[in-house]
């Protein structure tokens, strides 16, 4: 078999927060990432879900190098690129791009799309400025924008329209891999579903694979192929998108999955919802063993107490100790 894409091994990204100072305070480690591992082939979309501050974004902003790692490897196309120096990782920066949650402050006011979508290509060198000048006008409109106006200022768009900007410029270097980080959260519905169906054109138009953030688990469902489910800096679950909708092994994926609507109201009625105790601890402060045991309505069945002692490892399909969840 080929080298995947992406492979990530084991990926920490701890912050120390807090300061000794005069008063007697003290460092603590914020463990947001604590331990990740996947692949990600190329032209594939993986999900990576889970509740605010499970370490998504960071994750996110690890692999394109705006976090260094505390530990780990990510490997692109079978050579490490994490332990790069600047100098060094920049042909890869061209490879691997990011659509950000927040198209409102992702875009820089006071430059025009123009400036914005010729950026990457003058910081690259790549190409002279009438040649980029056009193609800032095929990228907008590749992304469904009149490429007239080229010379308008983010302000002059609705939410929809700056977002596909962001995509535009995500696309101006022609990566392979782009980490679209909550693309969608921050849009209206009608808006969700039309960016959505855009990246799954731009996806088999140029062959792309996608690292796809996101809350909304019916977006996931349609545009993923495979999910990786995150809880506490860590992921619990990693199966195809169908398995792990139609049998999840996790007992924090069932829950996730309980929360989700059902369309017909008569199946509704009849699902049981999974209300989970407590509230996610800090991940200054994680618990010992599994992440999620002081919230599991589960952890009862495992015998000998392990989910309080022994941290599961992620194996075939879960990282959990109940029998045949793994």
């Amino acid at each position: 078999m080929s080298a995947p894409l992406l492979e990530v091994r084991d990926l920490h990204k701890h912050f120390e927060v807090g300061s000794p100072g005069l008063f007697g305070g003290q460092q603590e480690t914020l463990r947001a990432v604590d331990g990740v591992s996947f692949e990600l082939a190329r032209g594939e979309t993986l999900g990576l879900v889970g509740e605010s501050g499970c370490g998504k974004s960071t994750c996110a902003r690890t692999l394109v190098g705006l976090y260094p790692p505390t530990s780990g490897q990510v490997m692109y196309e079978g050579e490490e690129i994490s332990s790069l120096s600047h100098r060094d990782r920049a042909p890869f920066r061209r490879k691997i791009q990011m659509i950000f949650q927040d198209p409102y402050a992702s875009l820089d006011p006071r430059q025009t799309v123009s400036s914005i979508l010729t950026e990457p290509l003058r910081i690259h060198r790549l190409a002279r400025p009438r040649q980029r000048r056009l193609r800032a006008m095929q990228l907008l409109d590749a992304v469904g924008l009149n490429p007239r106006h080229i010379h308008r200022f983010p302000h002059e768009f609705s939410g929809g329209q700056r977002q596909r900007i962001g995509i535009a410029r995500a696309l101006a270097l022609e990566p392979d891999l782009i980490i679209c980080d909550e693309p969608v959260s921050a849009l209206d519905v009608s808006i969700q579903a039309q960016v959505v169906n855009l990246l799954g054109e731009l996806q088999e138009r140029f062959d792309l694979a996608y690292l796809f953030i996101a809350h909304d688990l019916a977006v996931v469902r349609h545009i993923c192929d495979r999910v990786a489910v995150m809880y506490l800096g860590k992921v619990v679950e990693l199966a195809e998108r169908d398995a792990l909708f139609d049998d999840p092994r996790h007992p924090y994926t069932r829950a996730l999955l309980s929360a989700v609507p059902h369309p017909d109201p008569r199946i509704e009625r009849g699902r049981e919802r999974i209300v989970l105790e407590g509230d996610v601890p800090s991940p200054l402060d994680p618990p010992t063993g599994c992440r999620f045991h002081p919230r599991c309505v589960e952890r009862g069945e495992v015998p000998d107490n392990r989910c309080v002692t022994v941290a599961p490892e992620l194996g075939s399909r879960s990282a959990c100790h109940l029998p045949g969840q793994a």
